[in-house]
């Protein structure tokens, strides 16, 4: 696997992942009821779109071909929360809590890549950017849970 190719197919993970935290938070919208946290969730959303046409722009610098769409497991997810808001009794608690369960994964992709020594300098400091706003959301979706639990 070539040098380019090798980094373009991490950076596509975590495209794929930021494409399913975007629909994610799109969805999660739908499901609440408060304006706080339907807001809380569209500035994530905008965010996630972001940091993946960021990505989209690194993949496409090495001359790599960007993922389009989220996964079938991302997909899942979504589905999961819809199906747990429909049973909850508190559904704005348990849409945050699977939020923060999807964030929690991104956080690990974007840490399992972050150990790798091999990155340019330039797709680190855009990772670590992403990494900190990612656990930014994380800690802010736990407050939020916490005044509505």
């Amino acid at each position: 696997m070539k040098y380019t190719e090798e980094i373009s197919n991490k950076l596509n993970e975590l495209l794929v992942k930021n494409y399913d935290a975007e629909k994610g938070y799109l969805n999660a919208i739908d499901n609440v009821d408060s304006k706080r946290v339907k807001m809380f969730f569209k500035r994530m959303a905008s965010e996630r779109s972001e940091f993946a046409k960021e990505l989209r722009t690194e993949i496409l610098q090495y001359g790599e071909l960007p993922e389009d769409s989220g996964s079938f497991k991302g997909t899942m997810h979504r589905n999961w929360m819809n199906l747990k808001s429909t049973f909850s009794s508190n559904n704005e608690e348990a849409i945050i809590e699977e939020t923060i369960k999807g964030e929690e994964a991104s956080l690990e992709v974007y840490n399992d890549l972050l150990k790798e020594r091999n990155l340019p300098p330039s797709i680190d400091a855009l990772l670590v950017k992403h990494k900190n706003a990612i656990q930014a959301a994380i800690n802010t979706e736990k407050v939020h849970e916490e005044l509505v639990s």
